[in-house]
């Protein structure tokens, strides 16, 4: 159980640590661009750079699947934590509730189709230690209650394994939206400019295109 503990504190930080040197690391920017449009002819106004990194989803979505709101405290979307847990940790307490209650009245059944009359649902009020001829839950009724719970069982299992998916899915979705631009100042312009040639030293007439990001 240490060593277990031990190894889940040891993950953390590092995965902690490889997030807190993430800034700067495995980035694309715009100098490429702004140079080949310079090199045309083209007037580019201005251009800001944006650090772009390729590998940030996956790295968002691999920390949320082996541990569940990991990937959105890389993302740094706090607010989600909460969430997260809450989710996951409601569809965890359903199936375990309902996997204890099936195993009830599973094992009672078992008992009743033995021929045994003392499991817990046999009598529910006892009366001065005398045994009912009549059972408070017939036979029946234990079978239906088992596959009910049962049921009841699986679907929170489902439904437990659909939200850890979704966990996962979120952060791998956040981080792209993320890196698109969406700041106010995007614009596509287009105006006449003037240049001239220097071998000949005509002028040079065309349409500039200004490009903002």
């Amino acid at each position: 159980m240490n060593k277990s503990l031990g190894f889940l504190l040891f993950f953390l930080l590092c995965a902690l640590s490889g997030i807190s040197q993430e800034k700067g690391q495995n980035t694309q920017e715009l100098d490429s661009m702004e140079t080949d449009l310079r090199g045309k002819g083209i007037v580019v106004d201005s251009i800001v750079k944006r650090k772009i990194n390729p590998l940030a989803p996956s790295k968002a979505a691999f920390y949320s699947a082996v541990l569940p709101g990991l990937g959105q405290i890389y993302n740094r979307r706090y607010w989600k934590v909460p969430i997260v847990y809450a989710a996951i940790g409601t569809g965890v307490y359903a199936y375990v509730f309902n996997n204890n209650e099936y195993n009830r009245f599973r094992d009672a059944f078992k008992r009743r189709r033995a021929g045994f009359t003392d499991d817990e649902f046999f009598d529910l009020t006892p009366d001065n230690g005398v045994t009912p001829t009549t059972p408070d839950f017939s036979d029946e009724a234990l079978q239906d209650a088992q596959e009910r719970f049962q049921r009841d069982r699986d679907l929170a299992l489902l439904i437990t394994i659909g939200l850890y998916a979704l966990n996962i899915l979120d952060a791998n979705v956040d981080q792209h939206l993320k890196q698109y631009n969406i700041d106010d100042d995007l614009s596509l312009d287009i105006r006449p400019f003037l240049d001239y040639n220097p071998v000949t030293a005509n002028p040079t007439y065309g349409m500039a295109l200004i490009v903002k990001f």
